[in-house]
Order: structure tokens, then C-alpha cells, then sequence
């Protein structure tokens, strides 16, 4: 007779499982200590130089493109330690060099022990390329503008244009001109924009007789932002008139260049120049970064667009990216939009220091004329007559003479139709026409039009440029 009998039964897991149990008994599947952040960074700049002595060779400026576009990565780990073993591991060859550029970098006391000083792969003693030593120089002055050390860097600065003007090496054109911005940005925030304007133009000249395409894009973005610097509008229009901005300039570039002229033409009260200029500006930026790029530009843009008695729409104002910095020019909008003289003035009384520092307290003070029409027009809609003096009451003007005068400007500007008695003082409102029977709507889809033809242009032109890339 067979015994029943309870039987055990084992906990059969899965092979993963089993496995790390075991990696775990053996200490395998530890996680590996992590590098060195500085030896990483190291690395990294060892790489970029190794891509600059491969475009020296090639003659493939990509390479130096590449290494242009690591510098933001590049810039945000500089520290002393990593400074101290590129100069001492790099510049052996030019002793005055390495001497000059180690009084910048603070000194952060010796090395610790064990720890052997950073020194390229290459063993050979060769001359060190031009082009590394400037890449070198230029890392020290973007670190010592970082540390806001800002008489060094214009000092350190001043060093690398004098040793970058005398070259006449192609394969440092893109590399001189990223040292031509950070020479401009060091001399900017120590408020001296206006020494460097002489030099600058020397530096075109020679850009433009080179036809090195990067310095001449990035120097006359720099003259222009000097210019602009000093609110010197017409001697800006004037540099533009005279230069010819390069078309193979990159996207960054264009960028720029085109939101300065968008500042120009709005200065000189050239509207639908400047909204053309400021959205191709738009258009040209960065997709995903450059955000205060592209807030400073939809401020003006806006500005813009109100000056042209249009009303931009509510989504720019809705935007992540754009409601918190955009909040002062929606209440702007909405006083425009309703013609609230009062609102204007408080706002214009609540943010004017804060438009004195975006560059556009001077454009909005002109929207004032702008209010002041929206709510003539919006008076016009409402009353068929009405006395001027209850139209300076509700404009917020000093006297019914005002409001007359104001009126009339209006009537003979076409923004109302209306007749004034001036013996008995009041505004008749006339019966308002079709506007199908004038050629407003002509006008505006012919605008509309022309627009979406720009766009379909530089699509297609854009795609010849890859194509041919």
C-alpha cells in the first residue's frame, strides 16, 4: 500500500534571476566606479584637437565646424585643473605662450599624488599647429568672461586678435572668427564697445578681400550689434547699404544679421521691412534651443506688428517658452487692441524700465497714436454723434481742441468716416461703406500671398543648398 506523502517543493527562478544572484556572489555585476569628470573633459578636448589637425590636413573645414559646435559642452566644465594640464601638457614648444596664459588660470593649489599630468598621446616634440594654439587661447578667455574676470579676459582677449590677425591660414578662418566674438563680447561687458569699432572694420576688410565667409558674417554682426550698442542707426544702414552679407553664412548667422535689420528698419520706421526681416529672423533660429534668441526677437516683433495697427494672435502669448517673458506686451496688446488710453499709461508706467532695457521703450512710445486711433475708431462704431468733448474725456485728452484736431487727423487718414461741426462741437458719424467695394481686401491677400511665396523660395532654395552640400 502506498504512503501518501507531502513532498517539498523547490522555488524554481529564472535563469535571470539565478544569474544575478551569481554576479552578485562573485561581485561581477557591481556598478563601475565612475571616471573622472575632469579626465573625461580632458579626453574630449584632446578629441576636438585631434579634429583640427585632421582639417589641417584635409583641408576639410567640417571638421572645424565640428569642433565649434562642442564648445558649448566644452565651456560649461572648464575649470583651473583641467586649464593647468592642457597649457602645461600642450604648449611645451612656446614657453612664452604657456607662461602668458597660466597667469590667467587660478592656481588651485598641486596636483594630488598618484595622479600623473595630462600630456598628449603623441609622444613626438613637434611645433604645435597654429590652429591648437588658438583653439587653447580661446578656451582660456571663454573661461576667464565665465568667471566674470572681465579686464583679464579683455587683456587675454587682446592677445589672441593680435597673434590671429598676422595668420593668413584658411583652415583658421572659422576658429578666428569665434575668436573675434568672444574679443567683442569681453570688451561689451566692460562697457568699451565703442574702442574696438576701428579694428573691427580693418578685420572686414581683410575677411571681405579673403573671402573668408565666416569673418565676414561674424564681424559685420559684430559692427552692426556696436552700432546698435549706441542706438547709430543710420551709420548701421549705412555699413549695410556698403556690405554684402555672405550667403554661405550659417543659420546661427542669418540669424542675427536679420534680426538687426529688423531693428533697423523699425527705427526708421520702415514696419513691414522690419516684420519681413524679424520673422525671417524667426524662421532661421534654432528649433529647439536659442530661446533667448527668439524671446527677444517675438518682443520686437510684436512691437512691430502693433506699430502696424495689427493685433498678433493669443497662441505666441500661450507658449511655454514665451508667457512669462511675454506677459508685459500681452497687457500691451490688449490696451491697443481696446483702445484704453488709461491702460496704456499704466502699463507703460508699470514696465518702462523693463522695455528701456529691451531696446523697444522708444517704439512703444510711439504706440500711443496707435491707442489713441483704436479708440477714436471704436467711439465712430459706437455713437453716430457725439460731442468733442466727451470724446477728450474718454481719450484722456487735456481739451476738446485736442480731440478736434485729433478727429480730423483720423477722418483725413481714412480711420473713420465722419464729419465735424465745428460751430455747435460735435463728431457726425457717417453710414459706413462696404469694405468688399474698396481694395482693402485686395491689399491684404495679395500680402498673404506674397508671404507663402517667400516661404515656398526659401524652401526650395534651402533644399538646393543640401543637395548640393
Amino acid at each position: 500500500m502506498v504512503k501518501n506523502m507531502d513532498v517539498e517543493m523547490k522555488d524554481t527562478s529564472s535563469p535571470k534571476k539565478n544569474a544575478e544572484k551569481t554576479e552578485n556572489s562573485n561581485g561581477v555585476g557591481e556598478e563601475e566606479p565612475k571616471k573622472d569628470p575632469d579626465l573625461l573633459t580632458l579626453e574630449d578636448i584632446r578629441e576636438h584637437v585631434r579634429h583640427i589637425e585632421k582639417a589641417v590636413a584635409t583641408k576639410e573645414p567640417r571638421y572645424v565646424s565640428r569642433v565649434i559646435r562642442g564648445l558649448v559642452s566644452i565651456r560649461r566644465r572648464l575649470n583651473p585643473v583641467v586649464l593647468r594640464k592642457l597649457l602645461q601638457g600642450y604648449l611645451n614648444s612656446n614657453v612664452a605662450l604657456k607662461e602668458e596664459l597660466l597667469e590667467f588660470v587660478v592656481d588651485s593649489g598641486p596636483e594630488p599624488n598618484g595622479v600623473t599630468p595630462f600630456r598628449p598621446k603623441s609622444g613626438k616634440a613637434i611645433v604645435l599647429l597654429p590652429e591648437v594654439e588658438t583653439y587653447l587661447h580661446l578656451l582660456v578667455v571663454i573661461y576667464l568672461i565665465d568667471l566674470k574676470k572681465y579686464a583679464e579676459a579683455v587683456k587675454c582677449a587682446e592677445s589672441l586678435v593680435q597673434k590671429v590677425s598676422v595668420q593668413n591660414r584658411r583652415t583658421l578662418d572659422m576658429l578666428a572668427a569665434k575668436c573675434y566674438f568672444y574679443y567683442s563680447r569681453a570688451y561689451e561687458l566692460t562697457q568699451q564697445l565703442d574702442k574696438i569699432r576701428t579694428f573691427l572694420h580693418a578685420r572686414l576688410r581683410t575677411s571681405t578681400l579673403r573671402s573668408d565667409f565666416e569673418g565676414q558674417a561674424m564681424l559685420l554682426n559684430l559692427l552692426l550689434r556696436n552700432y546698435l550698442n549706441f542706438n547709430l542707426f543710420e551709420q548701421a544702414d549705412k555699413l549695410v547699404s556698403k556690405s554684402t552679407f555672405p550667403e554661405s553664412a550659417s543659420n546661427n548667422e542669418w540669424a542675427r544679421f536679420l534680426y538687426y535689420m529688423g531693428r533697423i528698419k523699425a527705427a526708421q520706421l520702415e514696419y513691414s521691412e522690419a516684420q519681413k526681416y524679424l520673422q525671417q529672423a524667426l524662421r532661421k533660429a534654432p528649433q529647439h534651443s536659442a530661446v533667448g534668441f527668439k524671446q527677444i526677437v517675438q518682443k520686437l516683433c510684436i512691437t512691430v506688428e502693433l506699430l502696424m495697427g495689427d493685433i498678433p494672435d493669443r497662441h505666441l502669448f500661450r507658449q511655454p517658452s514665451m508667457r512669462k517673458t511675454l506677459a508685459p506686451y500681452f497687457q500691451l496688446t490688449q490696451a491697443v487692441r481696446t483702445g484704453n488710453l488709461a491702460k496704456f499709461n499704466e502699463v507703460l508706467a508699470k514696465f518702462g524700465a523693463k522695455f528701456q532695457g529691451e531696446d523697444t521703450y522708444t517704439l512703444i512710445i510711439r504706440l500711443r497714436h496707435n491707442v489713441i486711433k483704436t479708440g477714436i475708431r471704436m467711439i465712430n462704431l459706437s455713437y453716430s454723434r457725439i460731442s468733442l468733448t466727451d470724446i477728450a474725456q474718454k481719450l484722456m485728452l487735456d481739451s476738446p481742441e485736442d480731440a478736434e484736431y485729433i478727429v480730423a487727423k483720423a477722418i483725413r487718414d481714412g480711420v473713420i468716416e465722419a464729419n465735424i461741426d465745428h460751430e455747435k462741437g460735435f463728431v457726425q458719424s457717417r453710414e459706413t461703406s462696404d469694405v468688399y467695394t474698396t481694395r482693402e481686401p485686395m491689399a491684404a491677400f495679395h500680402s498673404r500671398i506674397t508671404f507663402c511665396l517667400d516661404i515656398h523660395n526659401h524652401s526650395i532654395k534651402a533644399f538646393q543648398t543640401f543637395f548640393k552640400k
